[in-house]
């Protein structure tokens, strides 16, 4: 079953890396014809190496792929027939590049009024409006950086927060639009920007500089609300975070790891009291949680019900009970044939989930169908593939 929420929607997607695809990806998932225009040698996403490997197999899936060559003018022609019956653009090219190919805002919504132009860049209007500008730039720009790593060693997040959090932007503004078209029938632009969605991110920190009026620390040195907030080292030699965020909590610690010396302490019977006794009460901690093997700890944890977790990598979310009993993992198979289950839309509509209708697409899989569906001839479709305007299967 897949949703089909917005199954009425047809978007066209000038799209590379992960911004521009992860804003199609969702609007996929929500059940909308989203079609990727590729040139016919391919977005050079497709051949990416080390942490670029995964963009394409996991923004891709449930669209369509088209080959052209949108320098061309017989090529652009076929962007215009399709936008006829195209609801939504989407593009995250560099400033600039959809004007010199004629595929600007003002030139397209002049012919096609009801289009919802949804283009995705680094930055606002500003004085960095021309900046070419990367996840990992604006982690470095908008302090978030500075906040995940030790101090003097800023260290960008792990996963690329900011396009896909951009990206995410660019769907609620599309939504939005799509609502205000039924209203008054007619398109509009709708921008995201990878620098100020980093800026809204940081945002709480931001308050909280403004309300101290000292620097803010990075979260390596940060002062914790509880006593016990942090990882502990298993007798394996694993890695456990366990936070004890309440005083019922404290309690329920001590009687699972049998403690009732702990839970007797005067000195321990609340949470700031701990915090003035952390300088013996972690050591003690640590050397409680290295005794038991993972497995024990996670399930002391569980029998107090208190927050923790294991340390995880990447490849344990494949057998993640969780994800494989709630059905969040979809079977797909990769462009290179790898048959593997990757993370479904994290959202449930009247409990239903996105599933998968097509994995992601070869190069040009599906020009010819999609041509031959605007009006092309077969041997029109021919003379366009010997010409190479366009690619196909």
């Amino acid at each position: 079953m897949t949703l089909q929420t917005l199954s009425s929607i047809r978007i066209l997607e000038f799209t590379h890396a992960v911004l521009g695809p992860a804003c199609g990806l969702i609007l996929a998932e929500l059940g909308a014809e989203v079609i990727r225009v590729e040139p016919p040698s391919g977005d050079p996403t497709r051949n990416l190496k080390g942490f670029g490997t995964g963009y394409y197999p996991f923004f891709n899936r449930n669209k369509k792929s088209i080959a052209v060559d949108i320098k061309t003018d017989s090529g652009r022609q076929i962007i215009f027939k399709l936008l006829e019956r195209t609801d939504v653009l989407i593009e995250n090219f560099a400033p600039g590049t959809m004007e010199r190919l004629g595929l600007s805002y003002e030139a397209l919504s002049a012919m096609f009024p009801r289009l919802i132009y949804c283009s995705l860049k680094g930055f606002f209007p500003g004085p960095y409006a021309n900046r070419l500008a990367l996840d990992e730039v604006v982690q470095m720009m908008s302090g978030l950086a500075y906040m995940t790593g030790p101090r003097g060693q800023p260290l960008r997040a792990g996963a690329s927060i900011i396009d896909i959090a951009s990206g995410m932007m660019g769907v609620i503004g599309i939504l939005a639009a799509l609502r205000e078209r039924d209203r008054t029938g007619k398109g509009q632009m709708v921008s995201s920007a990878l620098f100020e969605t980093a800026a809204f991110i940081m945002g709480h920190h931001m308050a909280y500089a403004a309300l101290s009026q000292q620097p803010i620390p990075p979260m390596p040195e940060r002062v914790s609300a509880w006593a016990i907030y942090r990882t502990f080292t298993t007798v394996e030699g694993d890695l456990v975070f366990i936070g004890v965020t309440s005083d019922k909590q404290w309690v329920r610690f001590c009687e699972a790891f049998e403690r009732p010396d702990w839970l007797a302490d005067e000195r321990l019977s609340t949470n700031n009291k701990r915090i003035a006794q952390r300088d013996w009460l972690l050591p003690a901690i640590e050397d409680m949680i290295a005794q038991y093997s993972k497995a024990e700890v996670i399930r002391r944890c569980e029998q107090a019900d208190i927050p923790f977790s294991p340390v995880a990598k990447p490849e344990d979310l494949f057998t993640d009970p969780q994800l494989i009993e709630g059905c969040s993992l979809l079977p797909v198979v990769l462009p290179n044939g790898t048959q593997t289950y990757l993370p479904r839309l994290p959202l449930l509509l009247n409990s239903t989930g996105a599933g998968l209708k097509c994995n992601p697409p070869r190069l040009g899989e599906h020009t010819r169908a999609i041509l031959s569906d605007i009006g092309l001839r077969q041997e029109e479709i021919e003379q366009l593939i010997t010409s190479g305007v366009i690619a196909a299967e």
